[in-house]
Formats: structure tokens, C-alpha cells, sequence
């Protein structure tokens, strides 16, 4: 009789599969994760390895497969009250939505990332969320809100970095 692996064992497998690159591996592996937690009864965890394989989805260039992997995902982590997990779903589904070039609702999922990111306190991730809002806003050449969007970002982080602070000096400077 083989031995079943736990659903930990299988994250860590599709983790690493991801960080080789095997992107169409990762995708199954994440998959596979998913349902061995769901069947441990961690919805919570199920819903993480959607996440993870939405981000592995998107980087295989399927993303309708990621948005669709990723729906859902945010109500899990919202009703378990994991602020974390939450802006980093809605960002998934936000970088799906760009990708598909639907682009008010990428906005509206960019923003509602930043939010749960602040009240979970995780302020370098909202950063990383509001320049991505930044150049989405960019690539539309809508220049001021791309700077309201870095700005917001910027405003938050408790110890930048030295390139953090030279952006903070030309984005808040006052004439």
C-alpha cells in the first residue's frame, strides 16, 4: 500500500515546481493541493493553493484558467477574517482581470487589494499592490492617478528603502 502524501507535502512539491519554472506542472500540482486540503477539511488552505495556482496560470499565459481559479477565493479568506490573504486574492484577480484587458474591474480589484493589505498591516505588499495600480494607471497615460496610486503606497512604509525615499522626495514634492 502506497503511502498518501499530506496536503502539506503536495504544496511544498507544487511550491517548488513553481519556483523551477515547470509553470503547466505547477499548475496541476496546485490543483492537486487544493483538493487534498479541501478533503482535509481546510477551505482556508484549498483556497490558498487556487491562489497559488491562479499566480501559476498567469504566468503560463491562461488568464481566463487564473481568473477562474481565483473567483471565490476572497470569500473564503474574508469570512475566515485573513486581511492578508484577502489583498493577495483580489490582486490575483486583479492581474487576471488586466490581462484580459478588462481594465475597470482590474482597477476596482487593484484598490480593494490596497485596502485589505492596510488593514492587515502589511504594508510592503501594499506598496508592491499600489505600483501595480501605478502602471496600470501608466500604460493608460493617466499620469496623475498613477502618481496619486504611488504616492498612496509610498505614503504607508514604515522604513523605505533608499530608492523608496528618493521616490517619496520627487512624488511629494511641493513647489
Amino acid at each position: 500500500m502506497a503511502n498518501k502524501s499530506s496536503p502539506q507535502e503536495i504544496a511544498d512539491q507544487a511550491k517548488l515546481v513553481y519556483q523551477n519554472g515547470d509553470y503547466p506542472a505547477a499548475i496541476q500540482a496546485f490543483e492537486k493541493a487544493s483538493s487534498a486540503y479541501l478533503e482535509a477539511g481546510d477551505k482556508v488552505m484549498s483556497a490558498e493553493m487556487k491562489n497559488n495556482q491562479s499566480v501559476a496560470l498567469i504566468r503560463n499565459k491562461q488568464a481566463q484558467a487564473a481568473l477562474e481559479a481565483v473567483q471565490g477565493t476572497d470569500k473564503v479568506f474574508t469570512e475566515a477574517g485573513d486581511d492578508r490573504r484577502l489583498g493577495m486574492a483580489l490582486a490575483n484577480q486583479a492581474s487576471a482581470l488586466e490581462a484580459l484587458k478588462r481594465f475597470k474591474e482590474a482597477i476596482d480589484f487593484y484598490t480593494r487589494a490596497g485596502e485589505a493589505l492596510e488593514k492587515a498591516g502589511e504594508m510592503d505588499l501594499r506598496l508592491e499592490v499600489m505600483q501595480l495600480l501605478s502602471t496600470h494607471y501608466l500604460r493608460r497615460l493617466k499620469i496623475f492617478d498613477a502618481i496619486i496610486a504611488l504616492q498612496s503606497g509610498l505614503a504607508a512604509v514604515k522604513n523605505p528603502s533608499p530608492k523608496q525615499r528618493f521616490m517619496k522626495k520627487i512624488l511629494f514634492f511641493r513647489l
